[in-house]
């Protein structure tokens, strides 16, 4: 539900073809909300049905024709309600779900090597997340130049530096369960 809204939003900014809504919507957003290419291309022609965008096709020469999608009054209302109703949103955010968790919370019937194999894993793979969340700021560097209002921005950086928080958390909550079981990470 949210990727049509993520991709609204970054209408907003401007229009932009599938691809590069695409690629935006993976380098800016990616961290916290993932979109397959089918889903984006899915929702665009769902979006454009609705009226809330609209798609001109242009012609290429040497190169295959591009859809240019951008947003009408009605998407951006449909974003403008969107933002506007955020409760529902708040509760889901501090709502933790995690299979993971789960699977941790029953470690205790595995080998305790298994367990700390488990832990070991998700420690060295929120170290690559918190490595690539630089491509973000990076991302954001590169689209704050696109986007002439700077307040528009300091949003995107306040979501970054949560990932950077997020990841920073799994990482030592891993370094004091591992501590807890006698390894050291």
């Amino acid at each position: 539900m949210s990727l049509k809204y993520g991709l609204l939003g970054l209408l907003n900014y401007g229009s932009m073809t599938g691809y590069e809504l695409g690629k935006a919507f993976n380098a800016s957003l990616g961290f916290f909300w993932q979109g397959q290419t089918s889903q984006i291309y899915r929702e665009l022609s769902a979006m454009e049905r609705s009226g809330w965008l609209t798609a001109t096709r242009v012609v290429q020469e040497g190169r295959p024709n591009k859809k240019l999608y951008a947003l009408t009054d009605e998407g951006k209302q449909a974003l403008t309600g969107w933002l506007s109703d955020a409760e529902g949103a708040i509760a889901e955010a501090l709502c933790v779900r995690n299979a993971f968790l789960m699977r941790v919370f029953f470690a205790g019937e595995l080998p305790p090597e298994r367990a700390v194999s488990l832990l070991r894993a998700f420690r060295e793979q929120c170290g690559q997340a918190l490595e690539k969340l630089g491509d973000t700021s990076r991302a954001i560097a590169e689209y704050s130049a696109l986007v002439s209002a700077e307040s528009r921005n300091k949003y995107w950086r306040i979501v970054a530096m949560f990932g950077e928080s997020f990841y920073r958390a799994e990482l030592e909550w891993a370094d004091r369960a591992l501590s807890l079981l006698g390894d050291t990470p």
